[in-house]
């Protein structure tokens, strides 16, 4: 399965851009994506008011439920999560590890203890502790697993451990775990992820949908090396960048403390982009 966690598009007033976004969404939903994140951190959500992430929303589930797809929304808080529960297109919620606070694997495990007890959908756990500062050993993620109401985890460690492979061993098969680190695609696929929660698959989402299905040393390799260049300035700087070069969006704006990535960085993520044929432009 490949879900795109969804940018946010921005008018060149700086506003929203809600056609955009709805245009995106269809495009990558026709390109093989299997569904959608909105409001996930490449989506800025810090930088949007209320009723800009209410219209974000109503814009991407509109999408999914005339399509049939699959939607995953970024919820923190139990307020976030209660404002899912009339909303059927949502399949359910990706919810952060506690940032910054680093309250201890018993403290993570209350956490979401909690938040499923309340919510009105599933959780997908969102692991990654660069962002976070909170790491897990593989004991305390498969007590997460066996939580009722949290079915499957987000996983971004940053580099692939001992620790990983006993993860992916150790877990129940009912339990999805997402590849959540784009450039670790391959050997995530290879230890037993379910598919991948990419926001690499802005772009040459096609490509990444039939690696996820079909595998190919030559795809991994090459997509690998994307998925590095798209992340060589802050996440969703360098994909705006090179969606706004491709005439998908209409502008490539981020709001602070982002700024827009370097034409260099966009322009060398450009030449990796594969031609439906495979072979770079």
């Amino acid at each position: 399965m490949l879900y795109v966690p969804l940018i946010t598009p921005f008018t060149a007033s700086g506003s929203v851009d809600l056609d955009g976004l709805s245009s995106l969404a269809v495009g990558l939903l026709a390109e093989g994506a299997t569904g959608l994140v909105a409001l996930g951190t490449t989506g800025e959500p810090s930088s949007l008011t209320v009723a800009e992430r209410e219209a974000v929303l109503s814009v991407v589930a509109e999408v999914c439920a005339s399509r049939g797809a699959p939607l995953l929304v970024g919820a923190n808080s139990p307020a976030e999560l209660e404002a899912l529960r009339d909303r059927p297109e949502v399949r359910g919620a990706l919810t952060l590890v506690p940032p910054f606070l680093r309250p201890g694997p018993e403290g993570v495990l209350a956490y979401f203890t909690q938040l499923a007890s309340v919510s009105p959908v599933p959780l997908v756990v969102y692991h990654v502790p660069l962002r976070t500062g909170q790491d897990l050993p593989p004991s305390y993620v498969e007590r997460l697993a066996a939580l009722p109401n949290v079915v499957g985890m987000k996983y971004a460690p940053g580099a692939l451990s001992a620790d990983s492979v006993e993860v992916f061993a150790s877990l129940p098969s009912a339990f999805s775990v997402y590849c959540g680190d784009d450039a670790l695609l391959a050997p995530m696929l290879a230890l037993g992820a379910r598919g991948s929660i990419t926001a690499s698959a802005h772009v040459a989402t096609a490509s990444y949908a039939s690696f996820i299905a079909s595998g190919g040393v030559s795809l991994g390799h090459l997509l690998g090396r994307l998925s590095a260049a798209l992340f060589a300035e802050p996440n969703p700087t360098v994909i705006k960048g090179v969606l706004y070069a491709q005439g998908r969006i209409a502008t490539p704006s981020v709001r602070l403390p982002l700024l827009p990535a370097s034409s260099s960085t966009v322009e060398a993520a450009l030449t990796l982009v594969p031609t439906p044929a495979g072979a770079l432009r």
